[in-house]
Protein backbone atom coordinates (compact mmCIF):
# COMPACT_ATOMS: atom_id res chain seq x y z
CA UNK A 1 0.00 0.00 0.00
CA UNK A 2 1.43 3.38 -1.01
CA UNK A 3 1.23 5.98 1.76
CA UNK A 4 1.13 9.58 0.53
CA UNK A 5 1.21 12.81 2.54
CA UNK A 6 -0.85 15.98 2.50
CA UNK A 7 -0.87 19.25 4.42
CA UNK A 8 -3.13 19.72 7.45
CA UNK A 9 -4.18 23.01 5.83
CA UNK A 10 -4.07 21.99 2.16
CA UNK A 11 -6.79 21.16 -0.32
CA UNK A 12 -6.00 17.58 -1.18
CA UNK A 13 -2.70 17.73 -3.08
CA UNK A 14 -0.64 14.71 -2.07
CA UNK A 15 3.11 14.13 -2.19
CA UNK A 16 5.46 11.24 -1.47
CA UNK A 17 7.12 10.67 1.90
CA UNK A 18 10.54 11.70 0.56
CA UNK A 19 9.16 15.02 -0.74
CA UNK A 20 7.41 15.66 2.59
CA UNK A 21 10.68 15.02 4.46
CA UNK A 22 12.58 17.31 2.10
CA UNK A 23 10.08 20.15 2.41
CA UNK A 24 9.63 19.85 6.18
CA UNK A 25 6.71 22.28 6.24
CA UNK A 26 4.04 22.80 3.58
CA UNK A 27 3.91 26.09 1.65
CA UNK A 28 0.51 26.81 3.22
CA UNK A 29 2.01 26.60 6.72
CA UNK A 30 0.47 23.19 7.41
CA UNK A 31 2.16 20.02 8.59
CA UNK A 32 2.39 16.89 6.45
CA UNK A 33 0.27 13.94 7.58
CA UNK A 34 -0.25 10.51 6.02
CA UNK A 35 -3.40 10.20 3.91
CA UNK A 36 -4.00 6.92 5.75
CA UNK A 37 -2.35 5.16 8.68
CA UNK A 38 -1.08 1.77 7.52
CA UNK A 39 -1.59 -1.32 9.65
CA UNK A 40 1.43 -2.91 11.28
CA UNK A 41 0.38 -6.22 9.76
CA UNK A 42 2.94 -8.45 11.40
CA UNK A 43 2.31 -10.43 14.62
CA UNK A 44 3.75 -8.83 17.77
CA UNK A 45 5.26 -12.22 18.62
CA UNK A 46 7.28 -12.02 15.39
CA UNK A 47 8.39 -8.45 16.15
CA UNK A 48 9.44 -9.59 19.63
CA UNK A 49 12.18 -11.73 18.02
CA UNK A 50 13.65 -8.69 16.23
CA UNK A 51 16.40 -6.21 17.07
CA UNK A 52 15.69 -2.50 17.32
CA UNK A 53 17.00 -2.01 13.78
CA UNK A 54 14.79 -4.77 12.37
CA UNK A 55 11.76 -3.38 14.21
CA UNK A 56 12.55 0.08 12.81
CA UNK A 57 12.50 -1.32 9.28
CA UNK A 58 9.12 -3.04 9.76
CA UNK A 59 7.51 0.14 11.12
CA UNK A 60 9.14 2.71 8.86
CA UNK A 61 8.79 0.75 5.62
CA UNK A 62 5.01 0.91 6.06
CA UNK A 63 5.01 4.70 6.49
CA UNK A 64 7.80 5.74 4.07
CA UNK A 65 6.72 3.73 1.06
CA UNK A 66 8.67 5.52 -1.67
CA UNK A 67 12.00 4.60 -0.05
CA UNK A 68 13.33 1.29 -1.36
CA UNK A 69 14.05 -1.48 1.14
CA UNK A 70 17.77 -1.05 0.55
CA UNK A 71 17.62 2.74 1.05
CA UNK A 72 15.71 2.40 4.29
CA UNK A 73 17.93 -0.36 5.68
CA UNK A 74 21.02 1.74 4.91
CA UNK A 75 19.54 4.77 6.69
CA UNK A 76 18.65 2.62 9.72
CA UNK A 77 22.08 0.95 9.86
CA UNK A 78 23.83 4.34 9.69
CA UNK A 79 21.61 5.75 12.45
CA UNK A 80 21.36 3.06 15.09
CA UNK A 81 24.98 2.00 15.49
CA UNK A 82 27.77 2.52 18.03
CA UNK A 83 26.58 6.12 18.58
CA UNK A 84 24.25 4.48 21.11
CA UNK A 85 25.85 3.14 24.28
CA UNK A 86 23.64 0.03 24.43
CA UNK A 87 22.83 -2.59 21.80
CA UNK A 88 19.19 -2.46 22.88
CA UNK A 89 19.12 1.22 21.68
CA UNK A 90 16.02 1.85 23.85
CA UNK A 91 16.09 -0.42 26.93
CA UNK A 92 13.31 -0.76 29.52
CA UNK A 93 14.02 -0.40 33.25
CA UNK A 94 11.46 -1.45 35.84
CA UNK A 95 11.14 1.02 38.73
CA UNK A 96 8.43 2.16 41.13
CA UNK A 97 5.67 0.10 39.53
CA UNK A 98 6.25 1.10 35.90
CA UNK A 99 8.61 0.41 33.01
CA UNK A 100 10.85 3.33 32.07
CA UNK A 101 11.66 3.39 28.34
CA UNK A 102 15.16 4.88 28.30
CA UNK A 103 15.38 7.03 25.20
CA UNK A 104 18.63 8.76 26.16
CA UNK A 105 21.38 6.35 25.14
CA UNK A 106 22.35 8.28 21.99
CA UNK A 107 25.01 10.88 21.28
CA UNK A 108 23.35 13.76 23.15
CA UNK A 109 21.62 11.81 25.98
CA UNK A 110 18.06 12.86 25.09
CA UNK A 111 15.19 11.22 23.22
CA UNK A 112 15.67 13.52 20.23
CA UNK A 113 18.65 11.31 19.24
CA UNK A 114 16.22 8.50 18.46
CA UNK A 115 14.85 10.36 15.42
CA UNK A 116 17.61 12.88 14.69
CA UNK A 117 20.24 10.20 14.20
CA UNK A 118 18.28 8.94 11.18
CA UNK A 119 16.76 12.17 9.80
CA UNK A 120 19.99 13.36 8.03
CA UNK A 121 20.19 10.01 6.21
CA UNK A 122 16.50 10.11 5.26
CA UNK A 123 16.89 13.70 4.08
CA UNK A 124 20.02 13.24 1.97
CA UNK A 125 18.45 10.10 0.44
CA UNK A 126 15.27 12.11 -0.26
CA UNK A 127 17.33 14.89 -1.89
CA UNK A 128 18.92 12.39 -4.29
CA UNK A 129 15.57 10.72 -5.06
CA UNK A 130 14.02 14.09 -5.92
CA UNK A 131 17.03 15.51 -7.76
CA UNK A 132 17.29 18.51 -5.42
CA UNK A 133 19.50 21.19 -6.95
CA UNK A 134 20.07 23.31 -3.86
CA UNK A 135 22.03 22.66 -0.70
CA UNK A 136 19.71 21.91 2.22
CA UNK A 137 19.72 24.39 5.11
CA UNK A 138 18.20 22.90 8.26
CA UNK A 139 16.53 25.70 10.17
CA UNK A 140 15.54 24.74 13.72
CA UNK A 141 14.29 26.29 16.94
CA UNK A 142 15.06 24.32 20.09
CA UNK A 143 13.87 24.33 23.67
CA UNK A 144 17.09 22.58 24.62
CA UNK A 145 17.46 19.08 23.17
CA UNK A 146 16.44 19.15 19.49
CA UNK A 147 19.19 21.64 18.59
CA UNK A 148 22.10 19.61 19.90
CA UNK A 149 20.70 16.31 18.64
CA UNK A 150 20.07 17.80 15.18
CA UNK A 151 23.56 19.27 15.01
CA UNK A 152 25.11 15.99 16.11
CA UNK A 153 23.16 14.25 13.34
CA UNK A 154 23.88 16.77 10.58
CA UNK A 155 27.47 17.76 11.49
CA UNK A 156 29.63 17.56 8.36
CA UNK A 157 26.91 15.73 6.36
CA UNK A 158 27.69 16.73 2.74
CA UNK A 159 25.15 18.99 1.01
CA UNK A 160 23.69 20.34 4.26
CA UNK A 161 24.03 23.24 6.68
CA UNK A 162 22.25 23.50 10.04
CA UNK A 163 21.30 26.68 11.91
CA UNK A 164 19.92 26.29 15.44
CA UNK A 165 18.20 29.02 17.47
CA UNK A 166 17.75 28.58 21.22
CA UNK A 167 16.47 30.78 24.09
CA UNK A 168 19.66 32.16 25.67
CA UNK A 169 18.29 32.07 29.23
CA UNK A 170 15.84 29.20 28.80
CA UNK A 171 17.99 26.03 28.75
CA UNK A 172 20.08 24.18 31.33
CA UNK A 173 23.82 24.87 31.69
CA UNK A 174 24.66 21.43 30.26
CA UNK A 175 22.23 21.87 27.35
CA UNK A 176 23.82 25.21 26.44
CA UNK A 177 27.37 23.88 26.77
CA UNK A 178 26.48 20.97 24.51
CA UNK A 179 25.24 23.36 21.82
CA UNK A 180 27.86 26.09 21.91
CA UNK A 181 30.74 23.57 21.78
CA UNK A 182 29.32 21.72 18.75
CA UNK A 183 31.94 20.97 16.09
CA UNK A 184 31.28 20.77 12.35
CA UNK A 185 31.99 23.11 9.45
CA UNK A 186 28.29 23.25 8.59
CA UNK A 187 26.88 23.90 12.10
CA UNK A 188 25.73 27.30 13.43
CA UNK A 189 24.21 28.11 16.82
CA UNK A 190 22.45 31.39 17.65
CA UNK A 191 21.07 32.34 21.06
CA UNK A 192 18.02 34.61 21.15
CA UNK A 193 16.88 37.01 23.85
CA UNK A 194 13.29 35.67 23.81
CA UNK A 195 11.79 32.28 24.73
CA UNK A 196 11.33 29.10 22.70
CA UNK A 197 7.95 30.15 21.32
CA UNK A 198 9.54 33.37 19.98
CA UNK A 199 12.21 31.30 18.24
CA UNK A 200 9.75 28.75 16.85
CA UNK A 201 7.37 31.46 15.57
CA UNK A 202 10.25 33.25 13.80
CA UNK A 203 11.47 29.99 12.22
CA UNK A 204 7.96 29.22 10.91
CA UNK A 205 7.74 32.76 9.46
CA UNK A 206 11.05 32.26 7.66
CA UNK A 207 9.75 29.00 6.17
CA UNK A 208 6.71 30.86 4.85
CA UNK A 209 8.58 33.95 3.57
CA UNK A 210 8.71 33.73 -0.27
CA UNK A 211 11.13 36.66 -0.52
CA UNK A 212 13.61 35.01 1.83
CA UNK A 213 13.18 31.71 -0.06
CA UNK A 214 14.02 33.52 -3.30
CA UNK A 215 17.06 35.19 -1.70
CA UNK A 216 18.56 31.98 -0.39
CA UNK A 217 17.57 30.17 -3.60
CA UNK A 218 19.76 32.58 -5.58
CA UNK A 219 22.60 31.71 -3.23
CA UNK A 220 22.01 27.98 -3.91
CA UNK A 221 20.11 26.99 -0.75
CA UNK A 222 16.69 25.67 0.28
CA UNK A 223 15.23 25.44 3.79
CA UNK A 224 14.13 22.27 5.52
CA UNK A 225 13.34 21.46 9.14
CA UNK A 226 14.67 19.07 11.79
CA UNK A 227 11.93 19.99 14.27
CA UNK A 228 9.17 17.49 14.91
CA UNK A 229 7.08 19.39 12.38
CA UNK A 230 9.06 17.27 9.88
CA UNK A 231 7.34 13.94 9.28
CA UNK A 232 10.82 12.42 8.99
CA UNK A 233 11.22 13.13 12.72
CA UNK A 234 7.85 11.71 13.70
CA UNK A 235 7.93 8.35 11.90
CA UNK A 236 11.12 7.07 13.62
CA UNK A 237 9.55 7.92 16.99
CA UNK A 238 6.74 5.43 16.38
CA UNK A 239 9.36 2.68 16.40
CA UNK A 240 10.38 2.84 20.05
CA UNK A 241 6.82 2.44 21.33
CA UNK A 242 6.44 -0.70 19.23
CA UNK A 243 9.84 -1.90 20.47
CA UNK A 244 8.87 -1.22 24.11
CA UNK A 245 5.74 -3.35 23.69
CA UNK A 246 7.62 -6.22 22.03
CA UNK A 247 10.33 -6.03 24.72
CA UNK A 248 7.65 -6.52 27.40
CA UNK A 249 6.24 -9.40 25.36
CA UNK A 250 9.67 -11.00 24.92
CA UNK A 251 10.37 -10.73 28.66
CA UNK A 252 7.01 -12.30 29.56
CA UNK A 253 5.71 -9.14 31.27
CA UNK A 254 2.62 -9.06 29.03
CA UNK A 255 0.72 -11.46 26.74
CA UNK A 256 0.25 -10.82 23.01
CA UNK A 257 -2.70 -8.47 22.48
CA UNK A 258 -2.64 -7.18 26.08
CA UNK A 259 -3.06 -3.39 26.11
CA UNK A 260 -0.56 -1.15 27.91
CA UNK A 261 -0.59 2.49 29.04
CA UNK A 262 2.00 4.89 27.65
CA UNK A 263 2.96 8.02 29.61
CA UNK A 264 4.77 10.78 27.72
CA UNK A 265 6.14 14.07 29.06
CA UNK A 266 5.56 16.52 26.22
CA UNK A 267 5.44 20.18 25.32
CA UNK A 268 5.36 20.18 21.52
CA UNK A 269 3.11 17.07 21.37
CA UNK A 270 5.31 15.22 18.86
CA UNK A 271 6.48 12.42 21.13
CA UNK A 272 2.99 11.47 22.28
CA UNK A 273 1.60 11.89 18.76
CA UNK A 274 4.04 9.17 17.67
CA UNK A 275 2.54 6.92 20.37
CA UNK A 276 -0.95 7.79 19.03
CA UNK A 277 0.16 6.83 15.51
CA UNK A 278 1.56 3.56 16.92
CA UNK A 279 -1.88 2.82 18.38
CA UNK A 280 -3.52 3.68 15.05
CA UNK A 281 -1.16 1.20 13.34
CA UNK A 282 -2.42 -1.51 15.69
CA UNK A 283 -0.25 -1.36 18.83
CA UNK A 284 -2.44 -2.46 21.78
CA UNK A 285 -2.63 0.72 23.86
CA UNK A 286 -5.21 1.33 26.58
CA UNK A 287 -4.50 4.98 27.42
CA UNK A 288 -2.12 7.65 26.15
CA UNK A 289 -1.20 9.75 29.20
CA UNK A 290 -0.11 13.27 28.27
CA UNK A 291 2.09 14.81 30.98
CA UNK A 292 2.61 18.59 31.11
CA UNK A 293 4.68 20.83 33.37
CA UNK A 294 3.39 24.18 34.70
CA UNK A 295 3.06 25.42 31.10
CA UNK A 296 -0.08 23.28 31.11
CA UNK A 297 -1.63 24.38 27.84
CA UNK A 298 -2.13 20.75 26.73
CA UNK A 299 -3.74 19.71 30.02
CA UNK A 300 -6.20 22.60 29.68
CA UNK A 301 -6.94 21.60 26.08
CA UNK A 302 -7.77 18.00 27.04
CA UNK A 303 -9.86 19.21 29.96
CA UNK A 304 -11.85 21.99 28.25
CA UNK A 305 -11.51 21.54 24.47
CA UNK A 306 -10.04 25.07 24.26
CA UNK A 307 -6.42 25.63 23.27
CA UNK A 308 -5.40 28.97 24.77
CA UNK A 309 -1.82 30.24 24.52
CA UNK A 310 -2.70 33.57 26.18
CA UNK A 311 -0.98 32.95 29.50
CA UNK A 312 2.26 33.66 31.30
CA UNK A 313 5.25 31.65 30.10
CA UNK A 314 6.83 29.76 33.03
CA UNK A 315 10.53 28.84 33.11
CA UNK A 316 10.64 25.41 34.77
CA UNK A 317 13.17 22.73 35.67
CA UNK A 318 11.91 20.76 32.62
CA UNK A 319 12.81 23.37 29.96
CA UNK A 320 12.32 21.14 26.90
CA UNK A 321 8.60 21.27 27.74
CA UNK A 322 8.45 25.03 28.30
CA UNK A 323 6.21 25.58 25.29
CA UNK A 324 2.89 27.37 24.81
CA UNK A 325 2.38 26.59 21.10
CA UNK A 326 2.38 22.81 20.68
CA UNK A 327 3.00 22.53 16.95
CA UNK A 328 2.26 18.82 16.57
CA UNK A 329 -1.18 19.11 18.14
CA UNK A 330 -2.26 20.42 14.72
CA UNK A 331 -1.83 16.89 13.33
CA UNK A 332 -4.20 15.48 15.95
CA UNK A 333 -6.70 18.34 15.47
CA UNK A 334 -6.72 17.63 11.72
CA UNK A 335 -7.47 13.96 12.39
CA UNK A 336 -10.31 14.52 14.88
CA UNK A 337 -11.76 17.15 12.52
CA UNK A 338 -12.35 14.30 10.06
CA UNK A 339 -9.22 15.17 8.03
CA UNK A 340 -10.90 18.48 7.16
CA UNK A 341 -8.03 20.77 6.12
CA UNK A 342 -10.27 23.83 5.85
CA UNK A 343 -11.54 23.41 9.40
CA UNK A 344 -7.99 22.77 10.68
CA UNK A 345 -6.72 25.90 8.91
CA UNK A 346 -9.47 27.93 10.58
CA UNK A 347 -8.42 26.70 14.03
CA UNK A 348 -4.77 27.55 13.34
CA UNK A 349 -5.72 30.99 11.99
CA UNK A 350 -7.71 31.63 15.17
CA UNK A 351 -4.71 30.54 17.28
CA UNK A 352 -2.44 32.91 15.34
CA UNK A 353 -4.81 35.89 15.36
CA UNK A 354 -6.74 35.45 18.62
CA UNK A 355 -4.40 33.25 20.66
CA UNK A 356 -6.94 30.45 21.05
CA UNK A 357 -9.40 28.05 19.42
CA UNK A 358 -12.11 25.70 20.70
CA UNK A 359 -12.90 22.32 19.16
CA UNK A 360 -16.45 20.94 18.84
CA UNK A 361 -17.99 18.45 21.27
CA UNK A 362 -17.81 15.79 18.54
CA UNK A 363 -14.07 16.39 18.20
CA UNK A 364 -13.59 16.41 21.96
CA UNK A 365 -15.29 13.00 22.17
CA UNK A 366 -12.55 11.61 19.91
CA UNK A 367 -9.92 12.44 22.53
CA UNK A 368 -11.00 9.46 24.64
CA UNK A 369 -7.65 7.73 23.95
CA UNK A 370 -5.93 10.45 25.98
CA UNK A 371 -5.65 11.39 29.64
CA UNK A 372 -4.00 14.73 30.43
CA UNK A 373 -2.57 16.14 33.64
CA UNK A 374 0.35 18.23 34.84
CA UNK A 375 2.92 18.56 37.62
CA UNK A 376 3.99 21.67 39.51
CA UNK A 377 7.69 22.26 40.15
CA UNK A 378 7.27 20.91 43.66
CA UNK A 379 5.52 17.76 42.40
CA UNK A 380 8.26 17.22 39.81
CA UNK A 381 10.97 17.33 42.48
CA UNK A 382 8.89 15.06 44.69
CA UNK A 383 8.61 12.48 41.88
CA UNK A 384 12.40 12.37 41.44
CA UNK A 385 12.84 11.85 45.18
CA UNK A 386 10.11 9.20 45.45
CA UNK A 387 11.34 7.10 42.51
CA UNK A 388 14.88 7.19 43.89
CA UNK A 389 13.81 6.29 47.43
CA UNK A 390 11.59 3.43 46.27
CA UNK A 391 13.76 1.96 43.51
CA UNK A 392 17.28 3.42 43.76
CA UNK A 393 16.70 4.79 40.24
CA UNK A 394 17.44 8.40 39.26
CA UNK A 395 15.26 10.10 36.65
CA UNK A 396 15.52 13.53 35.06
CA UNK A 397 13.05 16.38 35.49
CA UNK A 398 11.05 15.69 32.30
CA UNK A 399 10.67 12.00 33.10
CA UNK A 400 9.67 13.07 36.62
CA UNK A 401 6.77 15.09 35.20
CA UNK A 402 5.57 11.87 33.55
CA UNK A 403 6.08 9.84 36.74
CA UNK A 404 4.13 12.41 38.77
CA UNK A 405 1.28 12.53 36.26
CA UNK A 406 1.13 8.73 36.18
CA UNK A 407 0.49 8.76 39.95
CA UNK A 408 -2.34 11.27 39.38
CA UNK A 409 -3.76 9.06 36.60
CA UNK A 410 -3.86 6.07 38.96
CA UNK A 411 -5.55 8.12 41.66
CA UNK A 412 -8.12 9.56 39.24
CA UNK A 413 -8.99 6.38 37.33
CA UNK A 414 -8.17 3.64 39.85
CA UNK A 415 -6.39 1.90 36.96
CA UNK A 416 -3.49 0.38 38.87
CA UNK A 417 -3.29 -2.95 37.01
CA UNK A 418 -2.53 -1.94 33.40
CA UNK A 419 1.16 -2.46 32.58
CA UNK A 420 2.55 1.02 31.98
CA UNK A 421 5.51 2.36 29.99
CA UNK A 422 6.87 5.79 30.88
CA UNK A 423 8.90 7.56 28.18
CA UNK A 424 12.16 8.55 29.90
CA UNK A 425 13.20 11.38 27.64
CA UNK A 426 16.55 12.57 28.99
CA UNK A 427 19.44 11.49 31.15
CA UNK A 428 19.48 12.99 34.66
CA UNK A 429 22.99 14.24 33.82
CA UNK A 430 21.48 16.78 31.48
CA UNK A 431 19.65 18.46 34.36
CA UNK A 432 21.97 17.55 37.22
CA UNK A 433 21.40 20.70 39.31
CA UNK A 434 17.61 20.29 39.39
CA UNK A 435 17.92 16.53 39.97
CA UNK A 436 20.39 16.92 42.84
CA UNK A 437 18.21 19.59 44.41
CA UNK A 438 15.22 17.21 44.26
CA UNK A 439 17.34 14.48 45.88
CA UNK A 440 18.12 16.93 48.70
CA UNK A 441 21.84 16.77 47.97
CA UNK A 442 24.37 19.57 48.45
CA UNK A 443 24.38 21.83 45.38
CA UNK A 444 28.09 22.11 44.60
CA UNK A 445 28.93 25.28 42.71
CA UNK A 446 30.79 23.60 39.85
CA UNK A 447 28.43 21.83 37.42
CA UNK A 448 30.91 19.06 36.69
CA UNK A 449 31.66 18.41 40.37
CA UNK A 450 27.90 18.08 40.80
CA UNK A 451 27.81 15.61 37.91
CA UNK A 452 30.54 13.49 39.53
CA UNK A 453 28.52 13.41 42.76
CA UNK A 454 25.39 12.38 40.79
CA UNK A 455 27.41 9.50 39.33
CA UNK A 456 28.23 8.30 42.86
CA UNK A 457 24.58 8.46 43.91
CA UNK A 458 23.05 6.91 40.78
CA UNK A 459 25.83 4.32 40.32
CA UNK A 460 25.72 5.19 36.60
CA UNK A 461 28.89 6.18 34.73
CA UNK A 462 29.00 9.77 33.49
CA UNK A 463 27.98 9.56 29.79
CA UNK A 464 30.49 10.45 27.06
CA UNK A 465 28.19 13.25 25.92
CA UNK A 466 28.87 15.00 29.23
CA UNK A 467 32.54 14.01 29.62
CA UNK A 468 33.48 15.44 26.24
CA UNK A 469 32.16 18.94 27.03
CA UNK A 470 34.03 19.31 30.35
CA UNK A 471 36.93 21.05 28.62
CA UNK A 472 35.51 21.71 25.15
CA UNK A 473 35.98 25.28 23.86
CA UNK A 474 32.99 27.51 23.06
CA UNK A 475 32.71 27.71 19.26
CA UNK A 476 29.40 29.61 18.95
CA UNK A 477 28.69 32.84 20.83
CA UNK A 478 26.22 34.74 18.63
CA UNK A 479 23.11 36.17 20.38
CA UNK A 480 20.35 38.17 18.63
CA UNK A 481 16.82 39.43 19.27
CA UNK A 482 14.07 37.23 17.79
CA UNK A 483 13.23 39.91 15.19
CA UNK A 484 16.81 39.74 13.90
CA UNK A 485 16.80 35.97 13.25
CA UNK A 486 16.25 36.34 9.46
CA UNK A 487 19.29 38.64 9.21
CA UNK A 488 21.34 36.14 11.20
CA UNK A 489 20.40 33.50 8.60
CA UNK A 490 21.31 35.85 5.74
CA UNK A 491 24.71 36.53 7.32
CA UNK A 492 25.44 32.84 7.79
CA UNK A 493 24.48 32.00 4.20
CA UNK A 494 26.23 35.05 2.75
CA UNK A 495 23.02 36.54 1.37
CA UNK A 496 23.60 40.09 2.70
Amino acid sequence: MEVLYRSTRGQGETITASKAILKGLSEDGGLFVPTQIPALDIPMAELAKMSYQETAYEVMSRMLTDFTGEELKTCIANAYDEKFDTKAIAPLKEANGAYYLELFHGATIAFKDMALSILPHLMTTAAKKNHAEHEIVILTATSGDTGKAAMAGFADVPGTKIIVFYPKNGVSAIQEKQMVTQKGNNTYVVGITGNFDDAQTAVKKMFNDPELAAEIGKAGYQFSSANSINIGRLVPQIVYYVYAYTSLLREGKIKEGQAINIVVPTGNFGNILAAFYAKQMGLPVHKLICASNQNKVLFDFFTTGTYDKKRDFVLTSSPSMDILVSSNLERLVYRIAGNDAEKCAEFMKSLSENGEYTISEDMKAQLADFYGNYCTEEETAEAIYNVYRSSDYVIDTHTAVAAGVYEKYKNDTKDTDTVTVIASTASPYKFSRSVMSALKEELLEDDFALIDRLSEISKVTVPNAVEEIRTAPVLHDCVVDAVDMPNAVRNILGCN
